[in-house]
């Protein structure tokens, strides 16, 4: 049985989005067949002081939580990595290709993946790009992640195929995860 994860961000004791984790998770049992599903937030208990990132890892007959200490990592240069083979709809806890693809990264900080010269996410996070007003988010990401479904729904961001050939006419770039929520980069070069 396949292991998948959930990342909740934790504050102080306060955790962040809850109903969209839930409404993932719930997502993946469906997707499986699985009709059992729990309230996440029974099994959750973040400590009482600190930004932690809680990891709920899940199957069909588990709930397993941990609780880390975060630190956010820098990012200012993408390296452009080409896979069109990579499938990471589910957020399965086994990121062996992922981190196979990361170990490419030379002296970048991060990789960005480009599938069938679209481009999807960096190795830790969902990416939006700004031009003309408008925030863009890739139509085909490898993982539709919480927080960009959040800032979907909420309007402020829309979906859109973006070529790798249309990265240097964008103005700025965000990242997006539960952990950072929606972080614009100051500079972001990319390398090839």
């Amino acid at each position: 049985m396949s292991r998948f994860i959930e990342t909740i961000k934790s504050l102080d004791g306060k955790l962040f989005h809850l109903k969209y984790h839930q409404k993932r998770y719930e997502s993946v049992l469906d997707s499986l067949g699985i009709e059992d599903k729990k309230e996440l937030s029974e099994f959750l208990n973040p400590p009482e002081w600190g930004l932690y990132r809680c990891r709920l890892e899940y199957g069909e007959e588990f709930i397993d939580v941990t609780y880390h200490e975060y630190k956010k990592r820098e990012i200012s240069t993408l390296k452009l990595i080409f896979d069109n083979e990579i499938d990471y709809s589910l957020k399965f806890s086994n990121r062996k290709k992922i981190d196979a693809l990361f170990a490419n990264k030379d002296e970048a900080d991060d990789i960005l993946i480009i599938k069938d010269l679209l481009v999807t996410d960096t190795s830790i996070a969902n990416i939006a790009f700004y031009r003309d007003g408008i925030w863009l988010t890739p139509k085909k990401p490898l993982l539709k992640g919480t927080t960009r479904a959040r800032f979907i729904d909420e309007g402020k961001l829309l979906e859109a195929d973006i070529k790798s050939s249309d990265l240097r006419t964008f103005s700025q770039i965000a990242l997006l995860n539960a952990m950072i929520d929606f972080d614009v980069l100051e500079r972001c070069d990319f390398l090839i």
